[in-house]
């Protein structure tokens, strides 16, 4: 997968598209929850749109995606609190990099778990990650079949975090986006590691 997202990498912080989504998935995060002072890890962050918004306020953040180029695109930016990881989300990843090794208060994952292809799974390692009590919210786009190749319904997301043994607190569609192919609408799932 990272070599197609290596492909996007030059051009991802100038799209306009990618720019109002991790706006609006900012504005949805605050509207959710204070990252004032907590340790977060960006997951699927790509060159870092949405952790460039939450740096000034966040204690630290982890940036962790398995685009090399997206990565790169992130670290020129020079943001004083981040450490980022190039890599997919393994047990192996976990236990080699010492980034991951404090538990994450909050986890944010935007428009990636639906490019995922073992969803439940990733959830589960993401939910190893988190400190007890800690949060992880998720935007992908909103599909209205459990089997589409493309986005995520709200049924598949609120079975996978249940099995994955969340807390589900809410799943919303806080925003949709228009484009020449019509409007596409944004999910959002908030869940607690308890």
């Amino acid at each position: 997968m990272s070599e197609s997202w290596d492909d996007y990498a030059a051009e991802w912080n100038d799209n306009r598209d990618a720019i109002l989504y991790s706006i609006k998935a900012f504005n949805s995060l605050t509207e959710t929850i204070n990252p004032k002072g907590l340790n977060i890890l960006d997951f699927g962050c790509g060159t870092g749109l949405l952790t460039e918004k939450i740096s000034p306020i966040a204690d630290n953040i982890v940036a962790l995606d398995s685009s090399k180029k997206m990565i790169g695109v992130l670290q020129s930016k020079n943001l004083p609190n981040i450490t980022t990881v190039i890599d997919t989300l393994t047990e192996n990843t976990i236990n080699v990099n010492t980034a991951l090794h404090n538990k994450f208060d909050l986890i944010v994952a935007s428009s990636v778990l639906g490019f995922i292809p073992d969803y439940e799974s990733t959830l589960s390692l993401l939910k190893s990650l988190l400190a007890s009590d800690g949060i992880l919210i998720q935007w992908d786009w909103l599909s209205s079949a459990d089997n589409s190749d493309f986005g995520l319904s709200i049924e598949k997301t609120k079975s996978a975090h249940l099995r994955a043994g969340f807390n589900l607190t809410s799943v919303t569609t806080p925003f949709s986006l228009a484009n020449s192919t019509g409007t596409q609408t944004v999910l959002m799932a908030v869940s607690m590691n308890t």
